[in-house]
């Protein structure tokens, strides 16, 4: 399978839908209007001007007539990709004609957008047979208008059982002379529709969380090449419930996440950069909590762990009812256990650069060592780590600094944002590291 691919980015953080046109509106673009000239952290990586679920379908002829308009005024300032959702379904052909005529409409040089629009996103496919309907109509507009063939990318959405299967095909499909299916870029999870096409049913009505889904969707986008996106979290006032979704996504390799607000895209946006400074967590129960830092010692403000020290030297430590004796070795070995640390983004550049360093220098390992004390009940601990870096830590180790170089990159009206979060000397670090790899 070719890895070809027409666009540059490696990571999407942010997925963000508008309106094509809104009913009862003076201006019915309004929404368009105020998403084109959002910026900074506030602008996503991807707009999606949504002509389709988010436009009501006695308004969608309008609605791809404003895309055109704002896109056309305001495309060359927007600093994000653009692509907007057309209607699809693979079941209705009428439908998808439909879609086939805004694509058009869309991508008519002769309306002036088409120069900033960076693909179409595809709803409601099925099987891989549809998603090549999909492409040759691309394939089609491009040969109609002289746009060089691949200039647009194809989104899905997989709303599916079958789209979900077909996802395990594409390895075997891309590349092949019949298709253009290297146009592919973003394969997103829409749980709403998928929910209905499975019959699935909770108690409270809530959708089910489909972890299966967002796994075969980050596996298939890794296989074939593609990005990941995760479907939109409604409770758009749940901020925790937003972050724990992302970090959730995050440790299955999915980065990007729908986004319905100007809010949630800022969420969003920052959420997978590393974090400006570490931080020292200590497993309580099920949960971690994460340790206050006082002058450099980290310190537990909580009532389920217990530490004392007893007459004869040792310690008593309680963590929930579960109660040990230990000496200090002992307690040391338990609190290493209990404790994990989250590094800084200036924690993984230094590590970055020190494996660096050491493998100019001939070596393929080293250990990195981390220390801290920590304060429980007034008792202080010190503990310590040893980790040993090889090439595959390296690696592992990049792709946070990956994320960010790709930002870096592509998204230069947030540089500002960015060192005021690290400082530019950090910032510099980051841009360079792993350049040599």
């Amino acid at each position: 399978m070719s890895t070809r691919r027409h666009y540059n980015r490696e990571f999407v953080r942010t997925f963000f839908t508008s309106p094509t046109a809104v009913e009862g509106e003076d201006d019915s673009a309004k929404m368009l209007r105020s998403a084109a000239q959002l910026r900074g952290m506030q602008a996503p990586d991807v707009w999606v001007p949504d002509n389709e679920d988010a436009t009501a379908p006695s308004m969608r002829d309008e609605g791809a007539q404003n895309v055109v308009d704002v896109v056309s005024e305001h495309g060359a300032d927007f600093p994000g990709e653009i692509h907007p959702r057309v209607v699809w379904h693979r079941e209705d052909p009428t439908t998808r004609y439909e879609g086939f005529q805004q694509m058009l409409e869309i991508a008519d040089p002769d309306n002036g957008a088409v120069e900033y629009i960076d693909g179409f996103v595809i709803p409601e496919v099925g099987d891989v047979d549809d998603w090549k309907k999909a492409d040759e109509f691309f394939t089609i507009i491009e040969h109609e208008y002289g746009l060089a063939e691949g200039s647009l990318s194809m989104s899905v959405i997989v709303e599916s059982g079958e789209a979900e299967l077909a996802m395990g095909d594409l390895r075997a499909e891309m590349g092949k002379p019949a298709n253009n299916l290297e146009r592919l870029f973003l394969l997103v999870d829409g749980e709403v529709d998928y929910t209905k096409d499975m019959r699935a049913m909770t108690p409270t009505g809530e959708l089910p969380p489909w972890p299966e889904l967002r796994h075969n969707t980050s596996r298939g986008a890794s296989a074939a090449g593609l990005v990941a996106v995760d479907g939109p979290y409604d409770d758009i006032r749940d901020v925790e419930g937003y972050q724990a979704r992302m970090t959730e996504n995050r440790a299955k390799g999915m980065t990007g996440i729908w986004s319905l607000t100007p809010g949630q895209v800022v969420e969003a946006n920052t959420a997978p950069l590393p974090p400006k400074t570490g931080s020292w967590l200590l497993e309580v129960g099920e949960t971690e909590v994460e340790l206050d830092d006082e002058s450099g010692v980290q310190v537990y403000d909580g009532d389920a762990v217990t530490l004392e020290e007893t007459d004869d030297g040792t310690f008593r430590l309680d963590f929930a009812g579960d109660e040990r004796v230990l000496d200090g070795d002992e307690l040391r070995e338990a609190l290493v256990d209990a404790t994990a640390y989250v590094p800084s983004m200036d924690d993984i550049v230094d590590s970055m650069e020190e494996f660096e360093a050491a493998r100019e220098a001939g070596k393929g390992a080293i250990a990195m060592t981390r220390s801290a004390t920590l304060r429980i009940d007034g008792v202080e601990v010190e503990i310590s780590t040893d980790r040993m870096w090889d090439e595959a830590t390296y690696q592992a180790a990049q792709t946070p600094v990956a994320l960010f170089q790709d930002v870096y990159e592509n998204r230069p009206d947030q540089h500002e944002e960015l060192v005021e979060m690290y400082g530019s000397d950090l910032v510099e670090r980051a841009t360079n590291v792993g350049s040599a790899a």
